[in-house]
This record gives C-alpha cells, sequence and structure tokens, in this order.
C-alpha cells in the first residue's frame, strides 16, 4: 500500500513532468576547480557561461548564414560605463575610521578631518587590497564630484565583506547583512537619485567584519548606450542531451541546423588523458531546407578565463605551433601559487583557444567589444589590457544537407599547479615533458579515437547504473561523474606516488579534506581505486614524515591550492580515523589484497588504537556534517569507529596478523551488542545514545554490507529503512530529526542499507526530482532543503562521487 501511496503522490505533483530540465547546471569544460565552465540555464544562450563559483567566464559562440548573425552559445553579460571609479579600476583615497564615531559621521558637513587616510579597497587579503583592515568595524567616507547625469540608470557598485551600511548624502540607501564575495551593481531608484546633485557628493560607509574575510570597495556605474551593428538573432534551442563526458545542444539557426558537442575526456582508466588540461569543442552545421548557405563560424573567449579579479591585466597573443592557430592570454603579474581560498579563481599560467590551420582561419585579439561586431575583423595579435577578448572566426563555405563540422580546443596550463609541503607541483601531464602546444596537437590528433572511447564509456556507465539501480539512478550518476572529477587535480608527489587532491568546493576551500574524500569515494573505487589512493597518500604522509603529530588523521591538508597543513580550524579525531581506515579497507576488498593497507599499516594500527579508546561513545565534537554544529555521543558516528574497527580487523586478517584480527572483530563485535542497547528508540535507532525521540540517517553502516563485515545485524537496517520511509519529504530524506534539510549523498548511501529495489527506489527518486526542479541554478548541490528542493549550501563539489555506492555495492556483490 506504501508504494502505491509514494507513485500516486509523484504522480500527482508532476514527478515526470521535468522533459525540459535536464540538470540544474549544465558542465561544458570540466578539468580541474579552476579550469572549470558552466551554463547554469536551460538554453545555453540564456545567459553568460560561468565558472562554478558563478564568476562569468564567457564563451561566444555565434553562425553568420548568408549575412545574417545567430547566436548560439552564451550571453554577454550586464556590461557598465564608470561614472566613479571603484578601487578595481583606481585606488582612490578615502577617509577613515576603525573607531566608533559621532551619530552625524555620515552627514556632508562632518569634520572628518582627524579620521585617517587610505587607497581602497580595504581588506584583510595581502597583495590584492591597498589599505589593510584587520578590525571588526570600519567607517569610510568618500567624497566625489558628480556632472549633470544623464538619463540613463545609474548602480551603485559595490563589494562588501560583512555586514553593510551605506549612505549617500546624509541618506541611508542600502543595508545588507552578509557578504557579497565579488561586485554587484544596485540600480539606484529614482528616490535614491533625487539625493545626488551636481557637484560635491558624499559617500558614507559602515561596514562590520562578523567572521572570515574582511573587504570594502564601492563606486558609481550606469548602462552603456546600445551598441551599433547588425542585429543577432538567438539560436533556437530544440534539445540539450549529457551525459557521463559530454553535453549536446541541438539548435536551429535560421535555415541551418547546429549540433554543439562539449566534450571532456575524464576516462579515469588513462592517467595520461585525463590530466591534459584539453578539452573539446564540436559544431556541426547542416542546411535544414535543402539548399546551400554560406556559413562563417564564431567562438568568443574571454580572457576574464585567465583571472581572479576582473581588474587584473592580461596579455594575449595570436600564434600556430603544431599545424594549429592558437589564441593565448594570461595575467601580466603571473602570481604563481599567490592565492588560496574558496571563492578563487586562477590568476596564473595561460588559456588556450585552438583550431587546426587548415583554410582561412582568423584570429585576432580586442577589447571587449558587442557581439554585433564579433564578424569584425581586427589586426591585433598581441595586446595587453582588461577584458580582452580573443576571437576566432572560421569560414566554412557552402554549407547544404550534407554538413560541415569544425573541432575548436580550449586548454589551460596552469604552470604550477599545488605547492605541497616544501615543493611547487606540476600537473601529472608535465611528469613526461613537452609543452602546451604538444598537449593541444595530441588532443587534435587524437580526437576521433578520444570521442570514440568517451562514447563508448558514457554508455557503459549508463547501461551499469541503470542495471543496479533504474533510470533515475543512471541519471543521478551521470549528472555526477564529471563534477566529482574536476573537483580535483591529478599530480605526482615528490615521493613519486599519485596524488588526486580535491578542492572542497564552496564550503572552504580546503585542500585533500579527509570527511569530502569519504563521500567521493565510491567513484573511485568502480573506476580506479588508485585515484583513491590519490586522495589518502597525502593524509599518510603529512602523518608518517612526522609533520603531523596528532594521534589521530588530519582534517585536510590545507586550503586550496596551498597543500602545507591542516588550516580547518578544529579536528575531527573520530571523523577522519574512522574514514582513512574504512577507505584503505575498501581499496583492499577492490584490488582483492590488502598490500595498500600493509604499506601505512604503523599508522593504521595507531588511529585503530585511537578509535579503539575514543570512537565508540564520542565526545562532543564535529563530524563531516560539521554545518549541523557539535554533537555528543553520536550514534551515527559510533557506527563509523566500529565499522572502522571491523575493516582494521580485515586487514590484520588479511596480513595474517590473525591475533590483532581476532581482538580487533571481537572488540567491534562486542560495541555492537552495546550501540544497539543505547541506540535503541523503539521503531528506529536514535541520533544520540539515549535520546529518545530523535533520529538520523545511519550512512555509515554501508561499509559493513559493501564489505561484508558482518557486524550489524540484518534487522538493523531494516529497522532503519523502514522508519525513514516514513520521515520522507518531497525532496528527500531529511539528514536528521534536528532539521528538514538533507545531504543527498548519503540518501544515496542510506538508500543502499536495502536489498528491496522499491525501498531504494522510494529514496532516491526525490533526489532526482531535486535534481530537476530545484530554482537553485548551480553545479549539483549536495546540500538541499526537502521541503523546497532550494539549495541550502555547497556546490560543485566532489562528494556528489558517492552517488555511485550502489553501483560500487553491485560491483563488490558480482
Amino acid at each position: 500500500m506504501r508504494r502505491n501511496v509514494f507513485l500516486v503522490f509523484f504522480l500527482l505533483t508532476g514527478l515526470w513532468s521535468y522533459a525540459q530540465r535536464k540538470a540544474p547546471a549544465y558542465p561544458l569544460i570540466t578539468h580541474d576547480p579552476y579550469f572549470s565552465i558552466w551554463s547554469m540555464s536551460d538554453t545555453l544562450t540564456a545567459t553568460p557561461t560561468r565558472h562554478w563559483t558563478g564568476t562569468n567566464h564567457s564563451l561566444i559562440g555565434m553562425l553568420k548564414v548568408d549575412g545574417d548573425l545567430y547566436r548560439f552559445l552564451g550571453n554577454e553579460g550586464k556590461h557598465y560605463e564608470t561614472v566613479l571609479p571603484a578601487g578595481d579600476e583606481m585606488n582612490y583615497v578615502t577617509a577613515y575610521t576603525e573607531t566608533a564615531p559621532a551619530e552625524n559621521w555620515m552627514m556632508p558637513d562632518f569634520n572628518d578631518g582627524q579620521w585617517k587616510t587610505g587607497k581602497a579597497p580595504f581588506g584583510d587579503v595581502k597583495g590584492m587590497v591597498k589599505t589593510q583592515w584587520l578590525s571588526k568595524d570600519l567607517w569610510i567616507r568618500r567624497t566625489f564630484t558628480l556632472n549633470k547625469a544623464d538619463s540613463r540608470e545609474l548602480y551603485l557598485k559595490l563589494r562588501h565583506d560583512d555586514d553593510i551600511a551605506v549612505y549617500l548624502n546624509g541618506q541611508e540607501i542600502y543595508k545588507r547583512k552578509g557578504h557579497t564575495g565579488h561586485f554587484v551593481y544596485l540600480p539606484l531608484d529614482a528616490a535614491i537619485r533625487q539625493h545626488l546633485k551636481p557637484g560635491r557628493n558624499l559617500f558614507a560607509v559602515h561596514v562590520r567584519n562578523t567572521g572570515g574575510g574582511a573587504w570594502l570597495d564601492i563606486g558609481l556605474a550606469r548602462e552603456p548606450l546600445p551598441p551599433a551593428g547588425p542585429p543577432v538573432a538567438t539560436a533556437q534551442q530544440k534539445s540539450v542531451t549529457l551525459n557521463a563526458t559530454q553535453t549536446i545542444y541541438e539548435l536551429t539557426c535560421g535555415k541551418t541546423d547546429v549540433t554543439l558537442t562539449f566534450t571532456s575526456p575524464l576516462l579515469l582508466n588513462d592517467l595520461d588523458l585525463l590530466s591534459r588540461p584539453v578539452s573539446y569543442v564540436q559544431v556541426a552545421v547542416k542546411a535544414n531546407d535543402g539548399a546551400a548557405h554560406d556559413v562563417q563560424l564564431y567562438l568568443g573567449a574571454s580572457t576574464d578565463l585567465a583571472v581572479n579579479e576582473p581588474s587584473q591585466e592580461v596579455k594575449a597573443e595570436q600564434y600556430a605551433a603544431r599545424g594549429l592557430s592558437i589564441l593565448k592570454a594570461g595575467t601580466t603579474g603571473q602570481p604563481v601559487l599567490q592565492k588560496k581560498g574558496d571563492n578563487v579563481k586562477i590568476d596564473w599560467g595561460y588559456v588556450y583557444v585552438a583550431v587546426p590551420a587548415a583554410g582561412q582561419v582568423s584570429q585576432f585579439i580586442t577589447p571587449a567589444r558587442p557581439m554585433t561586431q564579433a564578424f569584425r575583423p581586427a589586426a591585433e595579435r598581441t595586446l595587453t589590457g582588461k577584458h580582452l577578448q580573443l576571437h576566432t572566426i572560421i569560414p566554412l563555405g557552402k554549407v547544404d544537407a550534407n554538413g560541415k563540422t569544425q573541432l575548436v580546443l580550449l586548454g589551460y596550463d596552469d604552470l604550477y599547479a599545488i605547492q605541497y609541503f616544501e615543493n611547487r607541483l606540476q600537473a601529472w601531464w608535465k611528469e613526461k615533458g613537452g609543452s602546451m602546444e604538444d598537449q593541444l596537437a595530441q588532443a587534435a590528433d587524437a580526437y576521433a579515437d578520444v570521442l570514440q572511447r568517451c562514447e563508448d564509456f558514457n554508455q557503459q556507465l549508463y547501461n551499469s547504473a541503470k542495471g543496479a539501480g533504474g533510470e533515475d539512478y543512471a541519471r543521478l550518476c551521470e549528472l555526477a561523474y564529471r563534477q566529482s572529477i574536476a573537483a580535483h587535480k591529478l599530480l605526482k608527489s615528490p615521493q613519486g606516488e599519485i596524488l588526486f587532491l580535491s578542492k572542497e568546493n564552496f564550503s572552504n576551500g580546503s585542500i585533500n579534506t579527509v570527511d569530502v574524500t569519504y563521500p567521493s569515494a565510491p567513484l573511485y573505487l568502480v573506476y580506479n581505486p588508485d585515484l583513491l589512493k590519490g586522495m589518502l597518500n597525502g593524509i599518510f604522509y603529512y602523518s608518517e614524515s612526522g609533520k603531523w603529530t596528532k594521534p589521530f588523521a588530519a582534517h585536510d591538508l590545507g586550503t586550496y591550492p596551498i597543500a602545507t597543513g591542516q588550516t580547518y580550524g578544529e579536528d575531527m579525531p573520530v571523523e577522519e580515523c574512522g574514514n582513512m581506515i574504512i577507505l584503505t579497507a575498501a581499496i583492499a576488498k577492490a584490488e582483492g589484497n590488502a598490500n595498500y593497507a600493509k604499506k601505512h599499516w604503523k599508522t593504521l594500527t595507531t588511529w585503530a588504537e585511537y578509535l579503539a579508546k575514543e570512537g565508540f561513545d564520542p565526545a562532543n565534537q564535529l563530524c563531516t556534517d560539521d554545518f549541523a554544529g557539535h554533537l555528543a555521543r553520536n550514534a551515527n558516528l559510533s557506527v563509523k569507529a566500529i565499522v572502522a574497527l571491523g575493516c582494521y580487523a580485515e586487514m590484520a586478517k588479511e596480513l595474517g596478523e590473525q591475533a590483532t584480527a581476532g581482538k580487533y572483530r571481537q572488540l567491534a563485535k562486542g560495541m555492537v551488542h552495546k550501540w544497539m542497547e543505547l541506540a535503541d528508540d523503539g521503531d528506529h535507532y536514535a541520533l544520540t545514545f539515549e535520546g529518545k525521540g530523535s533520529w538520523s540517517q545511519k550512512y555509515n553502516l554501508v561499509w559493513d554490507k559493501l564489505l561484508n563485515l558482518d557486524l550489524f545485524p540484518a534487522s538493523v537496517y531494516e529497522r532503519e529503512v523502514k522508519y525513514y520511509l516514513t520521515k520522507q519529504n518531497k525532496y528527500g530524506l531529511p539528514l536528521d530529526s534536528r532539521r528538514t534539510y538533507t545531504k543527498s549523498d548519503w540518501i544515496l548511501w542510506t538508500s543502499v542499507l536495502t536489498d528491496n529495489q522499491q525501498d531504494f527506489e522510494d529514496l532516491v527518486v526525490p533526489v532526482y526530482r531535486f535534481a530537476l526542479e530545484t530554482e537553485s541554478r548551480v553545479p549539483l548541490s549536495d546540500w538541499h532543503e526537502t521541503t523546497n528542493g532550494k539549495m541550502v549550501g555547497f556546490q560543485a563539489r566532489s562528494v556528489v562521487g558517492g552517488y555511485f555506492i550502489k553501483l560500487l555495492a553491485t560491483q563488490l556483490k558480482n
């Protein structure tokens, strides 16, 4: 009866009405945390293409068909003309104080003669700000002269971190709690504009740093006049297909049809190909009316792909090499590995746009200009400035129903990728030598073979995932695949080991976070356990080198891309010890031997001893769900410790240490019986020991089942799953009884606790529904609200690799 109710519920609420939506955001170029371009709208032309952080990383694609212009890729971002420059354009001087001023401090006639003066921007990031601001509060007064304004709308150009109040000539015009992280442009309505006057004006601003970063910068802008040039029509998008390695659009541009295919060849069994920093854009054009048409193809790329801040100066050049026509651009400063953090883009290295040099390919560089001028050639082959545009025009000649195809290569050479303790490391592909031009040429030469391999893999992944979990499950795996991989960087350590280091995207920017590795692991266990070793090797080295001296595993190696030691402010001892031991055992299971465990046995033993003492009844501490806050006697964290001890026993057995295996096996089994007593809450098990009336997903149980540890009786799984199915909301099962939000990766793990396919689908279908219907148009979030489907936090993270848990379970079982 329950299943029929579920079916009716989902039919009535329109589960199968998502024909147009395939994903919350569409991956176009996915390589690593820096080289990452997405479309965050249902149609490819609705919005500018963006980096996963939301910053515009603009690609523009156009066709000229018999003289008529059509835009099929991307959109122009909103452009503004400067009225009053902010600090990204000019280091203006203002009066400021960090001591609370008199009440009338924001009035034009206030005397600020005793205040200090400093250049903007203000903030706490050395090398990026002109005046250091490290206190809690900052007040500034910026005077400016304004000539008579025209009729165009004015915008307040503002970047602040955190809470802010802005006054114009003594009147409050803007107030907000929180930070922006980048410039925002706020329209000034008529009521605000009336406070502006010809001549002298005053911005007075109070900003408060409530935690984390600090920043303040302010200016004025206006809309530019409409650009001159021929009209540009928008292509009609007919369909979009998303699979593991490709996103494919079908569009119509007047009398021609376009198939636009983005391929990121992230094949996990080929590390050289995986590391090659080149993605493919293929444009196939054919006539749709039986006639032949004169067609030119245009692709434009913004040099903002190679900057952290739009104000940074870049140098671009055009040249030929290895049979390719190439555009290359990067910052003039080249501050290699000088910036770290979450909402930080790369501003060193070089972006490349390359096409086969055959034919009459035209490549040139200009300052940013409107699309109406896209096909207007220019002479510049080298140019220095801000907001430059890389132009490629390819005449396709007469195009009929047989069609013509053009390949474009996009690449990024980061020069040095990671600071790993005392060493600057280059990307994996550089281990064998060769230049970026070599990589581009190899990518071009191998395109047909790589494309076939990608297509074969796409089909294999879909078929195996569908066989394991059904159609919706397979689609979730397709959504997760590229996102998870592209949140990592592949390198070789100075010790000659694989490093596959994650960035904790849209969270805190940590590098190689253990409790991000843990949920990500199933994808890599399925397709290449060596990459999971690459996620563990750095943490093992941190302990075994003596750089980390605590008797439990570290949380992280630093803040991306600087891996020189933990920067997270608090340890998670039970969490990280459990994660490292469990994942090492999972590698042993996947490979059929414990060789990797043997290599790190002394360290694993130290962590197992810690869990034996501290793991069963955890003290008040954080777990991987740290956003939910501290918790003592966490029943799910206790499960992790118990399972980890069982894993340690199994590895000891594999290594011939029978006495150790028996000891830890007996210890873990004894803990299970005690756990069942303390966590018992009638028809389910509680969130905390003896926490009656509470509940939580016990997703850590999944490894007991997958690794055949036989620690917990089947009745525990059955009782929990039955209870979970009574707690479902429209967009999934809440994480626990404290809130209605959830973590989708954990739901997928929880779904594997059952062997009943219908129960599995009942848990998974709402997650797929979230992915299709969420209003949060960002790369897939793993932390969302189950009642309305909105993202709570986190996006573009590697943890969605955890969606592959069902496929892993099937693989291990077979």
